[in-house]
């Protein structure tokens, strides 16, 4: 039988990695998964989370200077773009998706709507050579590092020499993103016992669990596969979600579920950002259903939820909101480096 301390270790502390540098480590409650992402590939350490923060916020990784990955992701909105339906990236082109939140992304196999990444140290890829958005090359940002006046020494510090490379500004990026970790809700305090959850937020927690649960898997509230959830589809955008990546008929308007973590904090909701609140997802759900032949099983038969229902539904919703990990000052805006270029 373990000792009661090992047992509060085990529960309380998942050790990420061995740093080459600094040992890094995060507190994760014991009802969290088992991560995805191979730590042992991308050791963490400080100096190399400190740098990918630095990038995370830098527009210089864009064509013009002009766009960070913090422009589309941002921490007051759960690293989610609340301003626009759609992301917007530089010369004020619009995208065709909506910026998801960026939150728990060690347990995650997959990126982007459509899941056309699978590697998160290859994610930060995609939205800096992509024309609408970073418009950037990958060598073209080496060199602008290279050359800039702050990150030879941060990669000095990061890696043991100032050499920058993809494949480090890439895995230091993703190192940042791997401590977006968001565990601390009121639904974390409850389910370690250190609060209780009111009348309102039982109901629709029991609510949750009959009509959510299958999709949005606790504790990380996503089962992060891809489903077609019953939206129409929109004729501007004519968006067909995992088919564009796939090609397969089956495919068809599939989109990676989100997290719901977070969710008061990362609207407007939906691949396209259709809509602006909880309210209007809710509705869509008992009343708005469009069928297709790929429509997720789950939703054959529209949730029957009265007003009340709702606002109950809601209430556990809103039980997900993680504040710390919104408005944690380490995980903002590194002003103490960047504001030195």
């Amino acid at each position: 039988m373990k000792s009661p301390l090992l047992l509060l270790l085990i529960a309380s502390v998942f050790l990420l990695a061995f740093g080459e540098g600094t040992l890094y480590e995060t507190i994760i409650p014991n009802h969290f998964p088992q991560a995805e992402y191979q730590f042992k590939n991308n050791p963490l350490s400080k100096e190399k989370i400190a740098l990918g923060r630095a990038l995370f916020y830098d527009p210089l990784l864009s064509k013009d200077n002009s766009i960070s990955c913090a422009t589309c992701h941002s921490p007051f909105n759960a690293f989610a773009h609340s301003d626009h339906d759609l992301s917007h990236g530089i010369n004020d082109q619009i995208g065709t998706r909506n910026a998801p939140a960026l939150m728990n992304l060690a347990w995650q196999k997959s990126f982007m709507w459509d899941g056309a990444i699978n590697h998160l140290d290859m994610q930060a890829l995609a939205p800096i050579e992509h024309p609408k958005e970073m418009g950037e090359s990958i060598d073209s940002v080496v060199i602008k590092l290279q050359n800039s006046p702050i990150y030879p020494t941060l990669f000095h510090q990061a890696y043991e020499d100032s050499t920058v490379t993809g494949e480090r500004l890439l895995k230091a990026i993703s190192q940042f993103q791997l401590t977006l970790v968001s565990a601390n809700s009121k639904y974390d305090k409850y389910k370690k016992g250190t609060v209780e959850f009111t009348e309102q937020e039982l109901k629709g927690y029991s609510l949750f669990q009959r009509h959510c649960n299958n999709c949005h898997q606790e504790p990380l509230f996503s089962s992060y596969e891809f489903a077609n959830n019953g939206l129409p589809v929109d004729t501007s955008l004519n968006d067909f979600g995992r088919w564009g990546v796939t090609k397969k008929s089956e495919d068809s308007l599939l989109f990676k579920i989100p997290s719901l973590r977070n969710v008061n904090f990362s609207f407007p909701y939906m691949h396209d950002g259709r809509f602006k609140s909880l309210q209007k997802v809710l509705d869509h759900y008992s009343d708005g259903i469009s069928p297709s032949a790929t429509l997720s099983k789950e939703l054959e038969n529209p949730m029957e939820l009265t007003d009340r229902d709702k606002v109950d539904l809601m209430a556990f919703l809103l039980t997900l909101d993680d504040k710390e990990f919104v408005f944690n000052k380490a995980l903002g805006f590194p002003r103490e480096v960047l504001l030195k270029k």
